[in-house]
């Protein structure tokens, strides 16, 4: 376990990065650092544990050797969650163990991500592992509002990477009828107008 190797997963505003230790056909288990933290937080811990299993300590955005956001733009926990989930589909796990790290601030905790993870997606999730950690609790009435709303946010924004494409070109005259049949509200007058700005002429259209 002495020798690790180094990822690194494409994202939107650059690379996440992590380091791997073990055989890639164990067991997998997602090792996330705590706050202020890197993937290095589990370098003395990693070869204590037992070794079958493929542990994956990925840096979060902003951290240790992933790509920091572009600036001007905050880091809410949902956005770590989702950097956890992107790993997850790059590394191709259906189910795999979650290790969390950290306490401190519980509004800061990193664990807070593992635990939010487990919650949205406990399909994907056969053990949890919580070092230092306090636990997450929503209200009961709460509960299923938080779930369906958060998965959805996430799930339909890795949707949309997937699906990136070059823009279609349209006609000036196609490009608003399809801008007049999103927004029925608006007038052929209206849409004209926003088009002038809002679309940029190509020698395609």
């Amino acid at each position: 376990f002495g020798m690790f190797s180094e990822l690194k997963f494409p994202v939107p505003w650059g690379h996440v990065a992590a380091k791997a230790w073990g055989p890639s056909e164990g067991h997998p288990v997602l090792c996330l650092h705590g706050w202020l933290d890197n993937a290095n937080t589990f370098d003395k811990l990693i070869p204590l544990l037992p070794r079958g299993c493929y542990y994956v300590a990925m840096d979060f955005s902003g951290h240790g050797l992933s790509s920091h956001r572009p600036a001007g733009c905050p880091y809410h926990f949902l956005d770590y969650v989702t950097d956890v989930r992107r790993v997850a589909a790059a590394l191709q796990w259906r189910r795999f163990t979650l290790m969390g790290h950290s306490m401190g601030n519980f509004s800061f905790s990193y664990c807070f991500i593992s635990l939010q993870f487990c919650f949205l997606y406990p399909e994907m999730v056969d053990k949890l592992i919580l070092l230092e950690s306090l636990g997450f609790l929503l209200a009961p009435e709460d509960t299923e509002a938080w779930l369906k709303s958060k998965r959805r946010v996430i799930d339909r924004l890795l949707s949309l990477e997937a699906k990136q494409q070059t823009p279609k070109a349209r006609s000036p005259e196609a490009a608003l009828q399809r801008l007049l049949e999103a927004n029925s509200h608006l007038t052929a007058e209206g849409g004209a107008i926003l088009l002038q700005r809002g679309a940029t002429e190509t020698p395609a259209g």
